[in-house]
Parts: C-alpha cells; sequence; structure tokens
C-alpha cells in the first residue's frame, strides 16, 4: 500500500511514516501544501493523510483541487480542532474522514485500512454504469453525474453519495446509521449532526430550486426519496 503523508510538524511526520512503514506500507513524506499539490498530480496514492494547517496551501484548498481530477483516493484530514464546523468543512472539501490531534497511531492504521477497503469496493461496484432513476432524477454513477428535469445538478462528493443512497432505493427508509456506516465508516461519530447537515445542502440544491420535497425525513428512523 502507497500513502502519503502531508503534514508541517517534523516529529509528527517521522511518527506516522515509521508507524505505517512498520506496517509494511510504502509511506512517503511531504511537508506543505504546494510541493504535495505537485506531488499528487504526478503519482497516485492508495491513501493520502492530509494536515490543515500546512504552509503554502491549507489541507481544505488542497483537498478541494484535488477533487477536481481525483474522486476516488480516500483522504483523512488530521485537524487540531474539535469543532463540528471543521469537520463539515474538512467533508464538503472531498475528505472521507478525520482524526483530531492528539490521536493513536493504532487508530490511524485502523482508520486507512478501512478506508482503502471501503474505496476499493466502491471502485468495483462503480464498473457497473447502471443509470438510477428515481422519478425526475437521474444518475450517471460512471460519470458521477446528477440531473433533475434535465438540469445537471452541482454536488460535493458526499453530497452525491448520499442522494445516490436515497435515490437507489425510492421509498425505502435509510436509518441515520447506516448513512454513516456506508458513506463515513464505522468510526465517525454516530451523535453529530452531520446527516441533517448534508441532508439540508441536498434540499437547497435538490429539492427547493424546483419546487419539490422529495427528500423526506421519518422522525425517530431515518430519510428516504419520495418520488410523486
Amino acid at each position: 500500500m502507497k500513502v502519503l503523508i502531508i503534514e508541517d510538524d517534523p516529529t509528527l511526520n517521522k511518527n506516522i511514516k515509521e508507524a505505517l512503514s512498520a506496517e509494511g506500507w510504502n509511506a512517503e513524506s511531504v511537508f506543505d501544501g504546494l510541493l504535495a499539490e505537485r506531488l499528487l498530480k504526478k503519482e497516485t496514492f492508495d491513501c493520502i493523510i492530509m494536515d490543515i494547517n500546512l504552509p503554502g496551501r491549507t489541507g481544505f484548498d488542497l483537498c478541494r483541487n484535488l477533487r477536481t481530477y481525483n474522486t476516488h483516493t480516500p483522504v483523512l484530514i488530521l485537524t487540531a480542532f474539535s469543532e463540528l464546523e471543521d469537520k463539515i468543512k474538512g467533508f464538503d472539501c472531498g475528505a472521507d474522514d478525520y482524526l483530531t490531534k492528539p490521536f493513536f497511531m493504532r487508530e490511524l492504521i485502523l482508520r486507512i485500512n478501512s478506508l482503502v477497503k471501503r474505496s476499493r469496493h466502491n471502485k468495483m461496484n462503480s464498473q457497473v454504469n447502471e443509470t438510477i432513476i428515481a422519478g425526475d432524477i437521474t444518475i450517471h454513477p460512471l460519470q458521477k453525474k446528477v440531473f433533475r428535469q434535465g438540469n445537471e445538478i452541482s454536488l460535493t462528493p458526499r453530497e452525491y453519495q448520499v442522494i445516490v443512497k436515497l435515490c437507489k432505493t425510492p421509498g425505502n427508509i435509510i436509518s441515520k446509521n447506516e448513512l454513516i456506516s456506508e458513506i463515513w465508516g464505522s468510526s465517525f461519530d454516530a451523535n453529530t449532526n452531520t446527516i441533517e447537515v448534508y441532508i439540508n445542502f441536498l434540499r437547497n440544491k435538490i429539492d427547493r430550486p424546483f419546487g419539490k420535497n422529495s427528500i423526506k425525513t421519518k422522525v425517530g428512523y431515518g430519510y428516504y426519496f419520495e418520488t410523486e
């Protein structure tokens, strides 16, 4: 497994690299955002560990730019902040998971294994280009494009994953825990209101501009997509 570590703290960078190398993984280190950006355009990795506060280019900007040409490599962000807003900002930029400093190296290893396993599973599933249709919504999985009434809707990677999950089985209730487990992984804190935030993002993009109310909440149970 090939992992890129983007962390400007030399001691933490070294400790992470040693922990990954002990697992038999090929770990490569960089210490600033600009160098990381150039490297990411030239090489491919199985996973990227990315600090938020980087010289040259912040982790948020780096992740957002990466997602314009690479939507599949999992990104785990490291942050000294524990506020929900910072985590949501990371996810909105295209990150797949986060760890708040300080953390145990064992947990980092477990998170990376989980992310890479899920990424490979999703990549295998995406090879089948089965168009998803739910009412007047059409989703093209290989192109990662969503249309409503013929109009393309711009979604972040996380918003896209949530709407795909809802539209695959219209009318079926998907629990909050099921969404978290499949999209964010079992290590994500299920007690946050992150799912509610993303549901609101989707309603603002998919429902309200079209005068619709398709994304429903069944209080105490979860969410479902209602077709007319």
